[in-house]
């Protein structure tokens, strides 16, 4: 089994060029460094640790399988965790054709609710999204959007807006706050909920 390799101190643009190259060191580098984080994201989606590690080993096989359209990626991380995100996203949309599983979903939502399929995917969801962001202060919205849909970590949005990391954490914690209240109260469901179906 591979463990450390001279790949995990090649910058994450020279292991993208292996990866075209079809390097399969390459790839288990890739892997072995971005595992936990791809986890960590699709967990967020689906809660279910045994489905989380079986949609995150389907990302990486995504991105092995598309390794010849990379040359052009500026960012591994991000092209990863938009592949991953997607993927689990398409993927909890085919679970919903299954009428076992859309009546185990829609139980989770508080009773009364007319909540379908339709309503769990569309422009209802991203418009409200979008209104409550709209809310709060302007540096607090940018830095929400960078860290949730360009998938930045706090260092780089950082260094992006000019502020201390600790400053980001801080705009995030606040950010979230607001929203996840804002999400429980007004549609009755998580704000990892609301994120998996507008952030596609």
């Amino acid at each position: 089994m591979l463990t450390m390799t001279v790949y995990d101190t090649i910058p994450d643009n020279e292991l993208v060029t292996k990866l075209v190259a079809g390097e399969e060191y390459a790839f288990a580098a890739i892997y072995l460094k971005y595992k936990s984080p791809v986890f960590s994201i699709v967990k967020k989606f689906v809660h279910a640790e045994e489905l989380a590690e079986d949609l995150t080993q389907e990302a990486f096989i995504k991105l092995w399988e598309s390794r010849n359209k990379l040359s052009d990626v500026q960012s591994l991380r991000a092209y990863l965790f938009t592949v991953a995100k997607n993927h689990t996203i398409n993927s909890l949309k085919k679970t919903l054709q299954s009428d076992v599983a859309k009546t185990a979903i829609l139980a989770a939502f508080p009773p009364g609710r007319n909540i379908t399929e339709e309503h769990l995917i569309n422009k209802e969801y991203s418009d409200y999204l979008q209104q409550q962001l709209a809310v709060l202060p302007e540096r607090t919205r940018e830095v929400f959007r960078q860290c949730r849909e360009q998938y930045r970590t706090y260092d780089e949005v950082a260094k992006s807006i000019g502020i201390s990391r600790n400053a980001v954490k801080k705009h995030m914690v606040n950010a979230v706050k607001h929203l996840s209240s804002a999400v429980q109260k007004d549609l009755g469901i998580s704000l990892s909920v609301l994120l998996a179906i507008v952030l596609k």
